[in-house]
């Protein structure tokens, strides 16, 4: 970290509370996330890592009205499922929490109520679609029609599920409310919006002359909007789920969901920390970073940071680092029709297997573009990778050790030849290598690195036999499996903020718990004596059998609603 930052404070995308999670955003913004978050505490850092539910907005409100419940019973439902399976997968969030709290209420009403009262606002009256049978105002995806581009019958006011086109409801052809089924009528309704016009000079001094560090795929995007002209954007809509506008002719609206739900990353930020929230949001030596996918880029990048800047009293986030989507099996994740992997059926179908899942997402995060989850490939970097190089390499060590030094860590003697120095180079340059990669925010690339580590291990075991010298030389089959040793103890260091749970389970096999970053590199971590408990595998394999039976569910289920137990 920058000498002139003294804390940082991590922020992942909200997820939206009418389904739980899956691979798609574990890839894209959790694991990223958490990755860095260990990494910096690993490191000694001061950080805070914010999560929470974002649980407004109308698909919320259809879901509920479909199911025939309320909609804060569809966002506890999922609020439950999701901060559950994030527990279990080994999100650190310091704290998860939800944008129905009355904190986040609080919060988000007096940061419109402010800007309002600055005179930050515009207010603009619009024509827009009303239902005289329904009473309220229709939302874009409240109404339905014909698309003008593909012919579609079904689309909705805002896309077309279709062809993929952005539509605004006016250009829908035979439009009808989908609560009522009427043909809703064109009436004016007045609301509230954020110039960002206004802000567009400084956003393109900060953006693309102060951050030309940002990831290309960030930056271009944001070249892209600011290029064509910013334009305001409402902050409030019709609607009664969600946050009410809290001043005078704010009646029957409520502030909208992209409004309402960043100002959750300072409102669960103030439930943890009521007493000193404002040193992680308002004090210049505090780094913030927000992780997100790129469907948010414009949000966190531009209309996030305009908000902010007009309140004058917060900082801006010093990078974006969003990625890409994941794939599943070459087709886009559709959560409508059940096209997924959900998190907490991961869990249930392989049970202390949170790493695997870990490992396969960050070496093929859609990191600067769009990437395929596959099967096939979850099966082959388990069984290839985590159990024939990196578990494959901590058993022969640990082996060894018992086999002819009782469980101990045997003197290291002289270095005698080149494997001991190109083991013990490559081992010296692990620490900058995986912090190379860390601080640009590149985890695959990182990844590789601990594993080619574990590689120099196998390599080095292969390339001077100590099994077969301990016949006639113990004393350099003691260097030999020191040095093994060495390198399996810094193993767990360079793994920890990847694969937490199998590096809790190499410390605790090793006997070494107080691991810290500082010693990562080091050829001295365990001591000669030092006596190392049993063996166990790191890893197993995942048979055909396991994996069959999920692409056989995923054909199965493709096309129906997500299994969730109501």
């Amino acid at each position: 970290m920058s000498e002139t930052f003294q804390r940082t404070l991590i922020t992942s995308a909200l997820p939206y509370a009418n389904g739980p999670v899956h691979i798609g955003h574990l890839a894209g913004v959790y694991i990223p996330a958490d990755i860095y978050a260990r990494y910096l505490r690993l490191k000694g850092e001061e950080v805070l890592f914010i999560g929470g539910s974002d649980e407004h907005g109308v698909p919320i409100a259809l879901k509920a009205k479909t199911e025939g419940i309320s909609p804060q019973e569809i966002v506890d439902r999922y609020h439950r499922i999701i901060k559950k399976s994030f527990e279990e997968f080994g999100i650190t969030f310091d704290i998860y929490s939800r944008t129905t709290s009355k904190i986040h209420h609080q919060t988000a009403s007096g940061f419109f109520k402010k800007l309002y009262e600055k005179g930050e606002f515009i207010e603009k009256t619009s024509k827009q679609y009303y239902d005289k049978e329904a009473g309220q105002f229709l939302a874009d995806r409240y109404i339905t029609g014909e698309c003008p581009h593909c012919n579609n019958k079904h689309a909705y006011g805002d896309q077309c599920e279709a062809c993929g086109v952005t539509l605004s409801p006016l250009e829908l052809l035979n439009p009808k409310s989908t609560i009522s089924g009427s043909i809703p009528v064109l009436e004016e309704t007045r609301h509230w919006y954020l110039p960002l016009d206004k802000h567009e000079a400084w956003l393109k001094k900060w953006i693309l002359e102060d951050h030309k560090e940002w990831k290309s795929n960030v930056y271009g995007q944001c070249k892209s909007w600011l290029d064509t002209g910013l334009q305001p954007r409402a902050v409030s809509r019709d609607l009664d789920w969600g946050i009410p506008v809290p001043v005078e002719g704010g009646e029957g609206k409520v502030l909208y969901v992209w409004f309402d739900a960043p100002i959750g990353y300072i409102s669960n930020t103030i439930e943890h920390s009521p007493d000193d929230w404002e040193r992680w949001w308002k004090d210049s030596s505090t780094r913030l970073i927000h992780f997100i996918g790129k469907d948010n880029i414009v949000f966190h990048c531009i209309v996030f940071p305009a908000m902010l800047k007009a309140d004058g009293t917060y900082i801006l986030p010093e990078n974006v680092p969003a990625n890409e989507f994941l794939n599943l099996e070459g087709e886009k994740i559709s959560t409508s029709r059940n096209w997924a992997v959900w998190l907490h059926e991961y869990l249930e179908d392989f049970p202390g297997k949170q790493d695997v899942l870990r490992y396969v997402l960050t070496a093929n995060a859609p990191e600067t573009k769009d990437n395929d989850f596959t099967w096939k490939d979850f099966q082959a970097r388990n069984n290839n990778e985590l159990v024939a190089v990196f578990g494959n390499f901590v058993n022969r060590a640990m082996v060894l050790v018992h086999k002819y030094f009782e469980g101990k860590i045997p003197e290291r003697g002289e270095l005698s030849d080149d494997y001991d120095c190109t083991a013990l180079n490559e081992l010296k340059c692990i620490k900058q290598n995986l912090e190379d990669y860390l601080n640009q925010f590149r985890f695959r690339d990182a990844l590789k690195e601990a594993m080619n580590l574990a590689r120099t291990g196998n390599k080095y075991l292969a390339d001077t036999e100590p099994w077969k010298l301990a016949k006639t030389d113990i004393g350099r089959t003691a260097t030999i499996l020191n040095i093994a040793m060495q390198i399996t103890v810094n193993l767990a260091i360079a793994f920890e903020p990847f694969l937490p749970f199998s590096s809790e389970k190499l410390k605790r096999i090793i006997d070494k718990k107080d691991l810290k970053w500082n010693g990562l590199g080091s050829i001295d971590l365990l001591e000669a004596g030092h006596e190392l408990n049993q063996s166990e595998l790191l890893f197993e394999k995942i048979e055909d059998e396991a994996i069959e039976k999920q692409i056989q569910k995923l054909r199965r289920d493709g096309g129906c609603p997500s299994p969730i137990n109501h």
